[in-house]
């Protein structure tokens, strides 16, 4: 019987700390009932932008409701991942999560309490540091010293304590076998970086028509760098994340996945994971013990990280590949990775973010998605990228199936991930029945 609060079962959660740790009772009990309750197919989900546990479950609800229907003679069980991981206030799920009741008065403060709740939550400890941001992003003074003390205060919040295992999970490509190093975000003059930001937010507007539309071009003036302090903050915690991301996947639940193949070793585990939880779940391939061969799909929706990833060379810098390249062939089936082209946190600010980890000369007034998008593009904007033999689908086609059994597959979703406001466009639009049926004919569940 499912849990009151979910539409399927039987269903499980595990939850891990930022390091990778996981609640021993939870994994226990997963490992002795799975077998019990005579699953064989097991959907692991791990959510991206969140931050408390009623959230997550409403999102693992909601996705999976369709799928007894759709698979009504398969033994599916269901694991939501819990992971500490942010969503700020503005980045709604469509169809899933309260819409905002009226627009923010004007002078509401730039931080309002829900997200600050949520920077509390994901950041235990730091109070004296989020509120000081808090009133900064509020007076908004100008002057090289005030954001030289915003930017100290932003890096300080999200810093980890030294020796822990997060800083090694940060970089999606590595050059010559060494990781990237801190990035431009963490260490550039951040009135520039905010200049950007604000710059990269007028033009998100235009296209989608929000408060920020860039006035006629006869007025047209350089944003003030307060308006992208925001974007910030926001990048710089979805670096966080981003290394969050990683460590729980492979110190985390790629163990779990392990653990299970030794108790369960008939059942078939089949990983899905939206925007930062596509980066857990892939990196919980590197986790894997030698032989495991119990996942037989990996589902990417709206992938956080480089689409790059996977790849042996980049095609701007054959010295330099993707840190997880060739742990697609850890499945024993294939990875599908499902994107949109109305994603546009990860269609431009992703990639403004991305750029920051180098330090390329300032790209002010050029076309974001062309000139960005190629170098420093995500997977749930293009799909995977750079892997011979990666088949290229749309959504219709998908569904016509059959999937392919191995390698690499890109989905492209935008017939139904589609709906969104900025900053973050469709980036959340995910609960749609024919995603289901995505992961379903990945994981070759009837």
């Amino acid at each position: 019987m499912a849990d009151p609060a979910m539409s399927v079962g039987p269903y499980w959660e595990l939850t891990f700390d930022a390091d990778g740790d996981v609640d021993g009772p939870e994994r226990d009990r997963l490992l002795a009932e799975v077998t019990r309750r005579q699953v064989e197919d097991l959907i692991v989900f791990a959510h991206g932008w969140n931050n408390d546990r009623s959230g997550a479950t409403q999102l693992y609800s909601s996705f999976f409701a369709p799928i007894p229907e759709l698979a009504p003679r398969a033994r599916v069980g269901y694991v939501g991942v819990i992971w500490p991981s942010m969503l700020f206030c503005d980045e709604r799920v469509p169809d899933y999560a309260p819409a905002l009741a009226a627009p923010p008065p004007v002078d509401a403060p730039a931080l309002d309490e829900e997200t600050r709740h949520a920077l509390l939550e994901t950041f235990p400890g730091k109070a004296p540091l989020i509120e000081r941001i808090s009133r900064m992003l509020d007076q908004r003074v100008s002057g090289d010293g005030e954001f030289a003390e915003f930017g100290r205060l932003v890096r300080e919040l999200v810093e980890v304590v030294p020796g822990g295992p997060q800083p090694l999970f940060a970089a999606d490509t590595l050059a010559e076998g060494v990781p990237q190093s801190a990035p431009l975000l963490l260490t550039g003059d951040t009135a520039t970086l905010c200049g950007e930001f604000a710059q990269a937010l007028t033009g998100l507007d235009s296209l989608t028509g929000g408060p920020n539309s860039p006035v006629p071009l006869e007025s047209f003036t350089l944003p003030n760098p307060w308006d992208g302090a925001l974007e910030l903050l926001r990048q710089t915690t979805y670096y966080a994340m981003k290394r969050r991301a990683g460590t729980v996947g492979e110190r985390g639940l790629g163990r779990v996945v392990g653990q299970l193949a030794v108790s369960a070793p008939g059942v078939r585990v089949h990983l899905v994971g939206h925007s930062f939880g596509g980066r857990l779940v892939s990196f919980a391939l590197g986790g894997l013990p030698d032989g495991v061969r119990t996942v037989k799909s990996v589902t990417l929706l709206q992938g956080a990280f480089s689409h790059y990833t996977f790849a042996a060379r980049l095609p701007f810098d054959v010295r330099t590949g993707g840190v997880l390249q060739g742990q697609q062939k850890r499945i024993d089936g294939p990875l599908v990775s499902c994107h949109s082209r109305y994603d546009t946190a990860l269609g431009a600010l992703y990639p403004l973010a991305s750029r920051m980890a180098d330090q390329d000369d300032s790209l002010l007034g050029i076309d974001i998605t062309a000139q960005l998008g190629l170098k420093w593009g995500a997977m749930g904007h293009d799909g995977v990228q750079a892997v011979p033999g990666t088949k290229v689908l749309d959504l219709a086609g998908a569904l016509r199936g059959p999937l392919p059994t191995s390698g690499c597959v890109n989905v492209d979703a935008s017939a139904v991930v589609r709906r969104g406001g900025p900053p973050c466009g469709a980036h959340s639009d995910i609960v749609h029945p024919e995603l289901a049926r995505v992961v379903l004919a990945a994981g070759r569940i009837v």
